[in-house]
């Protein structure tokens, strides 16, 4: 018997075009270097950092005949990202391609010095977020907010997508006391803005009162995901290769916190969880027995070859997202920590201070803006009412967001 299938129609096999999204930094170089035209320039900036070409904006402003550009800053990981560990500094270098100093914030300072800032009349940022409050790069922009405000510089924002959507907030909001280079503000763990739209609040809100412009991108929907757009991916991070890492990050970076393997050294960061002790086969069946929407997890073992339990096979899961637009990955994320704890007591750690130099709290609760989360495992309270606790908030902080939005 012979079976023949029906071949697809066109309808079904083409996919929905991506939209085009011009970008803050092809919107300044093509109309707005104006704004910059006879200043001093200094660029923050990474690996990330290009146009459609994929042309970097530190080449870009340097070849630009109607731009000086003097310095260039570098975040973590670096102006190449070429520092892999999570907590490694990195030092002040020269850009092999343009000759320009390297000023390192993630070194001795996170603020650019005064001597940093010689050379320099405005500070450029152009770097892609990942939309999550517990990711470094909006607090270098909001430290050089400052140093800009002290020394009475200007400081320009290239905007660039949210890459996992502008519309969706979710997840607790910082504790001023728990504030860190990886969460200086109280905002929710998903803040579901662009970074544009956080330093016109920084600015304001918060009161830092620097001299501000942001170049918004022309073409972006708050509802758009990433690959809904034409704008190019390079991996903002060495462990955020690809959308599926943003995508689980806000929930799966929470494990940094315990001696649970976030995934960090597998080829999967942030989408395989796992520890030696974990049964993986009844770890899966738990979570999914949850029926949190929009996500699989499916049991598996793998072995990181750098960080936690480098060289040991571990067993955990591996998280599938099967509808992205219903999938929470803060409650996600909370719920498969508070699994472990609850299902591996004698083994389950705490990872041990210091995590981004605050020394005298719990990593965890540095990660998470708050010590009520871990502590409402530690006294068994239910997954419902964690999450209850945030309702209010999150309500509070949307209202409180419309002001800055540059997108309707």
């Amino acid at each position: 018997m012979t079976l023949t299938l029906e071949p697809e129609t066109e309808k079904e096999v083409t996919k929905t075009r991506a939209h085009h999204v011009e970008l803050g930094l092809e919107r300044l170089l093509e109309e707005g270097h104006a704004a910059i035209r006879g200043a001093r320039v200094g660029l923050i900036c990474n690996q990330a950092s290009v146009d459609h070409s994929y042309h970097h904006a530190a080449d870009l402003l340097h070849n630009h005949r109607d731009i000086q550009l003097r310095a260039l800053f570098g975040p973590q990981h670096g102006i190449r990202g070429d520092v892999q560990d999570n907590m490694i500094e990195t030092g002040h270098s020269i850009d092999r391609k343009t000759g320009l100093p390297v000023h390192s914030l993630y070194s001795e300072t996170r603020e650019p010095t005064d001597a940093m800032l010689q050379d320099v009349d405005v500070l450029v940022f152009d770097m892609q977020d990942v939309g999550c409050r517990i990711y470094t790069f909006v607090y270098t922009l909001a430290n050089c907010m400052r140093a800009a405000r002290r020394l009475g510089k200007r400081v320009l924002v290239c905007d660039r997508p949210n890459p996992i959507n502008g519309a969706s907030v979710a997840g607790n909001i910082l504790e001023p006391e728990y504030a860190s280079f990886v969460g200086q503000f109280p905002l929710p763990t998903r803040h579901g803005m662009t970074v544009g739209e956080l330093a016109r609040m920084f600015n304001e809100h918060f009161k830092i009162g620097c001299e501000l412009e942001v170049i918004p991108m022309r073409g972006w929907q708050r509802a758009f995901w990433h690959d809904d757009t034409d704008a190019p991916w390079v991996m903002p991070s060495p462990n955020m290769p690809t959308l599926d890492s943003a995508t689980v990050f806000p929930g799966a970076v929470h494990f940094e916190g315990t001696q649970v393997s976030e995934g960090r050294g597998t080829t999967k960061p942030f989408e395989l969880i796992g520890a030696p002790y974990i049964d993986p086969d009844a770890y899966a069946d738990r979570l999914n027995g949850l029926g949190l929407s929009g996500v699989f997890f499916r049991s598996c073992a793998f072995q990181p070859t750098f960080q936690k339990h480098a060289g040991v096979t571990c067993g955990g899961v591996q998280i599938h997202v099967t509808d992205r637009d219903s999938f929470e990955p803060w409650f996600a994320g909370i719920a498969m920590t508070k699994l472990i704890h609850d299902m591996y007591r004698n083994e389950f750690r705490w990872k041990e201070p210091p995590y981004e130099y605050v020394y005298d709290k719990n990593p965890f609760d540095v990660i998470s803006g708050t010590a009520k989360i871990r502590e409402a495992f530690e006294q068994g309270t239910p997954l419902a009412e964690i999450e209850n606790e945030t309702k209010v908030p999150l309500e509070e902080f949307k209202e409180l967001r419309e002001a800055y939005l540059l997108y309707r």
